[in-house]
């Protein structure tokens, strides 16, 4: 039973690969049938886990709404986007998003979910952690708006460089991944080498400290958790 609902689960995420917009397209009929197929499955494992557990246990575990929530979900998602589609009104699968809810909530999946759970007791312990990265790349990004903003420079393509806020706050966010890096900078060093200092300042303190400090956050507290949800 557990090696059936684990190919159903493998089957139904790997939906998103034929369906539109697609890797490998199918036609429509195909794919509704076999997502059909496997919210039948699923139904059909809740009703069976319902015949052999009381009806107040059962209605009490928030698993078992939440499958039957995904299941109800799904398949009028799934009904209305066929209706549109007879109508040739363009639409979007709004239910893959729920999806991962059948991977989370069987009762196979219980090392799934203490993960996740994991996961969540880690988030507010970083949170602090987050917030002083994210002053620091605003106030790298004010900076730059006031140090490049007002010399008229652009970039190799001929486009103003560090004139707005916002485009200065996702070039800057990039940078932290050294994606952009030299690019980013180039039209600043060629106006004068002096401003390289500005963007060797930000590397070293948002790439290699705040970044090594989060994920030092990060690991240190989920595997903290880890130990509680396993005994450890």
């Amino acid at each position: 039973m557990r090696t059936v609902t684990y190919f159903f689960i493998f089957l139904n995420l790997s939906l998103a690969v034929f369906e539109e917009p697609a890797v490998y397209p199918l036609p429509f009929l195909v794919t509704s049938l076999v997502e059909v197929l496997c919210l039948l499955v699923f139904f059909g494992r809740l009703t069976h886990f319902a015949k052999v557990t009381h009806r107040s246990v059962f209605w009490k575990d928030t698993k078992n709404i939440c499958i039957m929530a995904a299941v109800l979900l799904s398949l009028t998602d799934l009904a209305i986007y066929g209706v549109l589609r007879i109508y040739n009104v363009k639409s979007i699968r709004w239910s893959r998003i729920v999806r991962p809810i059948f991977l989370i909530n069987f009762a196979e999946s219980r090392q799934i979910r203490r993960a996740f759970r994991s996961i969540r007791n880690t988030l507010p312990e970083i949170t602090y952690v987050f917030l002083f990265f994210m002053f620091s790349l605003l106030m790298f990004s004010l900076m730059a708006l006031k140090l490049f903003g007002e010399r008229n420079l652009q970039t190799a393509e001929g486009l103003p460089y560090f004139r707005n806020y916002l485009e200065i706050v996702f070039d800057l966010y990039v940078l932290v991944t050294t994606a952009n890096s030299p690019d980013v900078m180039m039209p600043a060093f060629d106006f004068s080498s002096w401003y390289a200092l500005f963007f060797i300042a930000f590397v070293i303190i948002n790439t290699y400290i705040f970044m090594s400090l989060f994920l030092a956050v990060v690991y240190n507290n989920y595997k903290k958790h880890l130990k509680v949800i396993f005994g450890g």
